[in-house]
């Protein structure tokens, strides 16, 4: 079994040193989704539901999450974020989240692309749940990650 990066020689959790590591171009790119009823995919295309507009608020929702990562996660790191971009798109059975996040630095961002996902969703949740008791949120993963030498 691979060795555990955040655990130190007696076991505690522990914030990875990274500073040896060479600056990076990193990229992650995350995905999730929440199952609506009919109804509610209906008020959200006609933009009627008593919140506002769930499609744009969860975007920025997630953007705004993806950027506090480091202050949500106890052991991540505060990135110089450079790019986070999320898109909710409407599809048979709810919306989908798909983020991407990007950065210059010495460990990746895939904790962002997730974060970003997960709150843009927990955004739909809340503005849904008044006219919608059987949410689900469910798939969120990561899709892929890159990095690139500078």
């Amino acid at each position: 079994m691979k060795k555990l990066t955040h655990i130190d020689k007696t076991g505690k959790a522990n914030m990875v040193d990274v500073s040896e590591k060479p600056e990076q171009v990193r990229t992650a790119e995350a995905t999730g989704h929440i199952s609506l009823a009919r109804a509610t995919i209906n008020l959200i295309r006609q933009n009627k539901l008593k919140k506002g507009d769930v499609l744009t608020v969860a975007e920025i929702a997630g953007i705004q999450g993806g950027k506090k990562t480091s202050e949500l996660i106890p052991l991540c790191h505060p990135l110089g974020i450079t790019k986070i971009e999320v898109r909710a798109s409407l599809d048979n059975n709810g919306v989908r989240i798909d983020s991407l996040a990007r950065c210059t630095g010495k460990t990746g961002i895939e904790m962002e692309a997730l974060t970003a996902v997960s709150v843009a969703l927990l955004t739909i949740y809340d503005m849904c749940k008044a006219s919608d008791k059987a949410m689900r949120i469910d798939e969120v993963r990561l899709v892929g990650k890159t990095k690139e030498d500078i």
